[in-house]
């Protein structure tokens, strides 16, 4: 069994269109429908880091180091 991921198209006659990649044996296969309405054809899966809102939290101390030690302790919590 594989996992394949990929994008569908539907038709006005309500009948679903798929490529595979060519490494797939011709002939028939299971396969498993999963319709997630939610997704945004332009999203193409990844999520949009470039309009992120910016968050001013002031200056930063200039002593801080940000070690993991420095910030959770000895007991490593």
């Amino acid at each position: 069994m594989r996992w394949l991921v990929t994008t569908a198209v539907v038709t006005p006659e309500h009948t679903v269109t798929l490529k595979v990649p060519p490494d797939l044996a011709p002939g028939p296969h299971q396969v498993v429908l999963v319709i997630d309405e939610d997704v945004h054809p332009s999203a193409k899966g990844q999520p949009d880091f470039q309009n992120w809102p910016a968050h001013n939290v002031g200056p930063v101390d200039p002593n801080m180091t940000f070690r993991r030690e420095d910030i959770y302790g000895d007991d490593g919590r």
